[in-house]
């Protein structure tokens, strides 16, 4: 009795390459399921993913080999042509030119006056407050920085489950607020103190630090951390 082949699309949602890679991350998927992703399609008789596999097999399951192949040796295979052919090829070419480049090194926190630096330049002319969150990692370099909201004259909002949501997404181990005061007044308001206090509480409860919080203006800040309130 003939067994009724299932297409990508009729797997289970968790064997989907797709949909794996989301709900499970990327570093769960096989060479043959991020290369079935790429070509998006098999032939009559194999899934996208299957075909990679005998692909892979066919090169001692081996990238490197795999980078090396022409057209034609794509081509012996029933389901790959120009397109797929090309797809593979240019992303095996960017996984070898990305070894070759020095990775970047991310900046690194030291102290206030470096938050400072970093964000006078952004602040320094607005006329309106902004509030952003610098990310850390457990060497205190930055992950990435993320301006939160931007308000009017008298102020900006800036919600603690945003500021701690994208501490988690990012899997940072130390977060840093800033905003600065058009006013050029450094001194906290009630409403930054109140704030500071709330996120030190909710990202202490994961196991989160917060390192500082900087009210910066034109030539000059304040920080928490340095002013001994966190």
């Amino acid at each position: 009795m003939l067994k009724t082949k299932l297409t990508i699309n009729q797997w289970a949602e968790e064997d989907r390459p797709r949909e794996k890679m989301l709900s499970k991350g990327i570093d769960t998927l096989s060479d043959a399921e991020l290369l079935g992703i790429l070509i998006g399609s098999g032939n009559t008789e194999e899934s996208a993913v299957e075909l990679m596999r005998r692909i892979l097999a066919a090169c001692d399951n081996n990238l490197n080999e795999l980078g090396k192949w022409s057209f034609a040796e794509y081509a012996r295979f029933k389901g790959i042509g120009p397109a797929k052919a090309t797809t593979l090829m240019a992303a095996l070419e960017i996984g070898k030119r990305r070894k070759m480049q020095d990775p970047k090194e991310r900046a690194r926190i030291l102290s206030s006056k470096d938050v400072y630096n970093l964000f006078h330049p952004v602040m320094c002319d607005l006329p309106q407050e902004e509030f952003w969150l610098v990310l850390l990692n457990q060497s205190n370099k930055i992950i990435d920085k993320l301006r939160i909201s931007t308000g009017g004259i008298d102020g900006t909002y800036a919600d603690v489950r945003t500021i701690l949501r994208e501490a988690l997404l990012h899997r940072a181990t130390g977060i840093i607020l800033v905003h600065n005061h058009p006013s050029g007044n450094a001194t906290p308001s009630a409403a930054d103190r109140k704030l500071t206090s709330s996120v030190a509480q909710g990202a202490k409860t994961m196991n989160i630090r917060l390192a500082d919080h900087l009210v910066v203006c034109d030539g000059t800040y304040y920080s928490f951390a340095d002013e001994g309130e966190l």
